[in-house]
């Protein structure tokens, strides 16, 4: 069956490419720090990443779509140059745009669901609903690390992302159950 959405079509790549990137920038996010639980933690976000790439795939396999060889080429190279900057940004820079990264990346499972609805489809309502919800623990995460920094202020407000800001409407204290998770990310 073929997916007659062409924007669920190039969110499906995309998150497939970027994926890898985000598993590329973690490999080098955990060699590039000391403390052993933290590397063990942003380990464990570099296998969840490499999980929901694969999630994504069997969904673009079911529907025919293909894999992007731009979007491959193109968040490969961004991944690895990410992995290889944490080496030389500092503490602080890597733990922030992780987060920020992982904040805009939880509306993108809930953007397909509703995509997926507009099509009368609700089989990967699950799957999409999991991969949401792992990016939003890790956006929790990565702001715990860096929460009483004192760069925090001065990038939240520059790049509108940290304490008071986040690019994404999900609350694990008060999660929504997978029916109702469809109100998720209305204004994206």
């Amino acid at each position: 069956m073929k997916l007659a959405h062409p924007a669920l079509v190039k969110l499906l790549q995309k998150a497939y490419s970027a994926e890898k990137a985000a598993a590329f920038a973690y490999v080098g996010h955990a060699g590039s720090v000391r403390d052993k639980s933290q590397k063990m933690a942003i380990k464990q976000i570099e296998l969840d990443e490499w999980n929901h790439r694969r999630e994504v795939l069997a969904i673009m396999k079911q529907y025919d779509i293909p894999v992007s060889k731009w979007y491959e080429f193109r968040f490969h190279v961004i991944g690895k140059i990410i992995a290889a900057s944490c080496y030389v940004i500092g503490w602080f820079m890597p733990y922030y745009f992780a987060g920020r990264l992982e904040s805009g990346n939880v509306c993108e499972y809930f953007i397909m669901m509703h995509y997926f609805h507009s099509l009368g489809i609700k089989e990967h309502d699950d799957v999409l609903y999991e991969m949401g919800m792992k990016e939003k623990e890790h956006e929790v995460y990565f702001l715990a690390q860096i929460n009483n920094d004192k760069w925090l202020p001065f990038f939240e407000k520059l790049f509108a992302w940290g304490k008071k800001k986040t690019m994404n409407d999900v609350d694990l204290e008060s999660k929504y159950t997978v029916e109702k998770s469809e109100l998720y990310c209305k204004k994206k």
